[in-house]
């Protein structure tokens, strides 16, 4: 059975989730989401997720040994055989060589949307989800027919606690400092994708398929469709 571990990269409102949920549906790969996981175990009031909790509170990164075990055992799942996709994970060099042990011979195929630190923070300020099925909106670039209201399923829309401007800075350094070695990481290895994320969703979106396509051509990884 072939198998597809596709991993993408950018800083903090590049646009990951949103093209996240797009690739997952598209290829027919699990979705998963270290944000996911968090809430999961926060909601299910399991010791991780309180331990997890004032660190993402202050739009820090959960240490390694959190985000591991959280994971590992979501893709150890059935529906995780034949490959998955990962959204915010890994975030440190640390977290990919612990999944390139994991992975053991498979190479994954990694995507960076790239987009520059002063498009950011508006990016981010801006965004609203929705409490219920968690779709993304923006104030100004994608904004809700009614205010307020999911277009989807006419839910609650929030501004999460850590989509502020300070907060905004903060996770910016600690992406360029935690984070960005991973593009060299994987360069060195099998490769990554340069994606432009100030394109609009749907070119983005694109380029990411075009991306992944010329990499399993390359590679001989198959992709579910």
């Amino acid at each position: 059975m072939s198998r597809t571990v596709l991993i993408l990269l950018g800083a903090p409102g590049a646009g990951k989730g949103t093209q996240a949920v797009r690739l997952a549906q598209t290829l027919g790969l699990p979705h998963i989401s270290t944000g996911d996981l968090f809430r999961a175990n926060l909601a299910g009031g399991t010791d991780l997720g309180d331990r997890a909790r004032s660190f993402m509170d202050q739009g820090e990164l959960v240490p390694d040994e959190l985000v591991l075990e959280m994971l590992f055992d979501r893709v150890s799942q059935e529906d995780c055989l034949a490959g998955y996709l990962l959204d915010g994970f890994p975030r440190t060099t640390a977290q990919a060589v612990a999944l390139e042990a994991r992975l053991e011979n498979l190479v994954p195929t990694v995507i960076d949307i790239q987009v520059p630190d002063s498009d950011i923070e508006e990016r981010i300020v801006g965004r609203r989800m929705c409490k219920d099925c968690g779709a993304i909106y923006h104030l100004t670039f994608s904004a809700p027919a009614q205010e307020g209201t999911c277009n989807a399923c006419s839910g609650p829309l929030y501004q999460r606690k850590d989509d502020t401007a300070a907060v905004v800075r903060t996770r910016l350094e600690e992406y360029h400092q935690k984070t960005a070695p991973l593009i060299s990481f994987y360069s060195e290895r099998g490769g990554v994708s340069a994606v432009d994320g100030r394109l609009k969703p749907d070119l983005v979106f694109e380029a990411c398929i075009a991306s992944i396509q010329g990499s399993n051509q390359g590679s001989g990884h198959g992709v579910n469709n």
